[in-house]
């Protein structure tokens, strides 16, 4: 046994990692332009669509800060993320990473967390998209759902019906193999972006200034509670990162990748948000003593039953741009908007599936899980059995608890992943400092730990149940690990394993499906 296999924490080595990125060497194709659209076309996504609503009840007006905050975290990550993408073009992101520098068990943690992050991501998509295509459906063919068949009971129902289908639906479509080509995904991109920029254009120039005040309704930590949940509308600039290894010049080509597609997106979000507030407003619906209320809580649902669907606050609506356009006279826009929303958010559901999956396998092939989650299908040559698995999970989430408690459940497996690659590239750094760096992250020693610590700010503000979720999440992985994958895993063994990258796993920083993830095709 090497003396890195027997070093109790571990850490496999990078060169035998490092060793398939040089077998599969891939053409430097992608510049400053083609990063920035890949980044924006896999930012924008479910979060504007659906939480806008979310970041309303918590921080009104002041959203805005709220969006800046986010965008300055993920930034700060993205420039970290982007050093160890293209040093270690391989399988598994910051898991892999994590491998490499910490060893097993902060691996392990990172891969679990990971799982949180895209299966709970998937069920939060779910959810936005019901609220969408509910009133697709109502506005469009005036049939209106049972309401306990279209929310969960935190919504005051018994089961969101719709994103169950969706979800299960999108389950199969990874089973049997259907690939969405990239032709297909460019125009779900021009989809989204087109309606938000109809959005932006109709409900910017009927701004009043008036609905700005109060801007901070519930004080400053109001909107950084916000950006904790409104962080997850962000997520998806790391399709740039784990381009480095097909960009030119990436030392300049992928910061620009980077920030300009974040750059964008923030002043696109913020144009989006002012468009909101100022249009219509996005105060906070008060408790009946005028205590504040928490998105996603029965004691907001009932509240909002309280109100007319004509003077329905933002923060009530499940399908939040749509319903403002219809209350400011663009009813048939709003109607066409919700249904680009119907159109485009069921390719996130399977994206970020298909992310949670491939940890799934990375992590089995190592050894830390079963290997009957790795079989592949013998017939659509897809690993079905881990798929199934995460479908089935991801419908019953969607299927009973709100967007909101979600997205802020999935932030903080995220936030996990972000905070450990922060102090990833530090290690690195300093143990390694010779290694060849195709992109060196800019300032490191002031990037790296505001990185980290932006990630722990946003936590500290996400809400007690997405804590007390991770944590319980993070308890039950230490102990399956130590139950299970502590004695079976490969390094375990003595096993260190040379290639890191099968044919059939692709790398795994967004969640990549073939003519997708190729130049001009991302999204996520």
């Amino acid at each position: 046994m090497s003396t890195t296999v027997g070093n109790k924490w571990r850490v496999k080595s990078l060169d035998a990692i490092l060793a398939t990125a040089k077998r599969k060497a891939l053409t430097r194709s992608l510049g400053a332009f083609q990063l920035t659209m890949l980044g924006i076309g896999g930012i924008i996504g479910t979060g504007i669509f659906v939480l806008t609503a979310e970041a309303a009840q918590l921080a009104g007006p002041g959203m805005l800060i709220s969006f800046v905050i986010s965008a300055l975290v993920c930034g700060l990550a993205a420039l970290c993320y982007a050093e160890l993408a293209a040093m270690v073009p391989v399988s598994g992101s910051a898991y892999t990473y994590s491998y490499a520098t910490f060893g097993e068990i902060l691996a392990w943690i990172v891969g679990w967390a990971l799982v949180l992050e895209y299966a709970v991501a998937a069920s939060a998509v779910a959810v936005g998209w019901s609220g969408y295509m509910v009133g697709v459906i109502q506005n469009f063919a005036g049939i209106s759902l049972p309401a306990a068949l279209v929310n969960g009971p935190y919504a005051g129902g018994i089961i969101n019906l719709p994103a169950v289908i969706i979800a299960l639906a999108v389950t199969w479509l990874l089973v049997i193999g259907t690939k969405e080509s990239a032709q297909v995904n460019a125009v779900l991109v021009a989809v989204k972006v087109a309606a938000l920029a109809a959005f932006v254009a109709l409900a910017v120039p009927a701004a009043q200034s008036d609905n700005f005040v109060p801007f901070l309704p519930l004080g400053t930590t109001g909107a950084i509670s916000a950006a904790a949940i409104i962080f997850f509308a962000f997520v998806g600039f790391d399709a740039v990162s784990t381009a480095a290894e097909e960009t030119k010049d990436p030392q300049k080509n992928i910061p620009i990748g980077l920030v300009g597609s974040l750059v964008i997106c923030t002043v696109f979000y913020m144009l989006v948000g002012a468009g909101v507030i100022g249009s219509y407003g996005a105060q906070p619906v008060p408790g009946p003593n005028g205590e504040a209320l928490y998105p996603g809580s029965i004691e907001l649902a009932r509240q909002c039953a309280t109100y007319a669907e004509d003077v329905l606050p933002v923060a009530c609506s499940k399908e939040a741009l749509a319903h403002v356009l219809r209350m400011i006279g663009y009813p048939g826009i709003g109607n066409v908007l919700g249904l680009a929303a119907g159109f485009a958010l069921p390719s996130v559901v399977l994206m970020m599936m298909f992310a949670q999956t491939r940890v799934f396998f990375v992590m089995s092939r190592d050894g830390l899980l079963p290997a009957a989650l790795s079989k592949v299908h013998p017939k659509y040559k897809t690993p079905h059995v881990v798929t199934i698995i995460t479908g089935v999970g991801v419908a019953v989430s969607a299927a009973f608890f709100p967007v909101g408690q979600l997205a802020a459940v999935s932030n903080g497996g995220t936030l996990c992943a972000f905070f450990f690659v922060a102090l990833a590239i530090m290690a690195l750094r300093r143990s390694d400092p010779n290694r060849q760096r195709v992109f060196r992250t800019p300032a490191v020693w002031v990037v790296a730990p505001l990185a980290a610590a932006g990630c722990l700010l946003l936590f500290a503000f996400l809400s007690v149940e997405a804590q007390l979720v991770f944590f319980g999440w993070g308890a039950i992985g230490m102990v399956f690990y130590f139950l299970y994958g502590r004695s079976r895993s490969n390094m375990a063994h003595g096993r260190m394993e040379i290639g890191e990258l099968d044919d059939d796993v692709p790398p795994q920083g967004v969640a990549p499906l073939p003519g997708i993830n190729t130049p001009g095709g991302k999204d996520a």
